[in-house]
């Protein structure tokens, strides 16, 4: 197994790999299903489907014969993390420039 772990943003930069993971997030499938509703081969889904794994994106499990992937609960728990942290900057950043503003009209 691979230890090194994939950047999040990286593997969500791709249009369709995001497609492929709202597939999985809309509940488990196996690669033959997310490839008959995206324009896609199951190959293709298939490595997208490593990258987002690698990335810490997805899980697998072995159901009979097909695996089947499912979104990572704690997967976007860094992403949504690090979007609150630049939101909390750029209003505070926001609060800074409005109010120096303020101050230099005379108030």
């Amino acid at each position: 197994m691979n230890d090194v772990v994939a950047d999040p943003w990286n593997a969500l930069s791709s249009p369709t790999r995001r497609r492929v993971y709202g597939r999985v997030a809309a509940g488990p499938c196996s690669v033959t299903e997310i490839a008959r509703e995206l324009p896609i081969s199951r190959p293709a889904v298939s490595q997208h489907l490593k990258v987002l794994l690698d990335a810490g994106l997805v899980d697998v499990r072995n159901q009979g014969r097909e695996r089947l992937y499912q979104p990572r609960a704690e997967g976007l728990a860094g992403l949504r993390r690090e979007l609150e942290e630049y939101w909390s900057q750029m209003l505070a950043t926001f609060k800074d420039i409005a109010e120096e503003s303020y101050d230099a009209g005379g108030e």
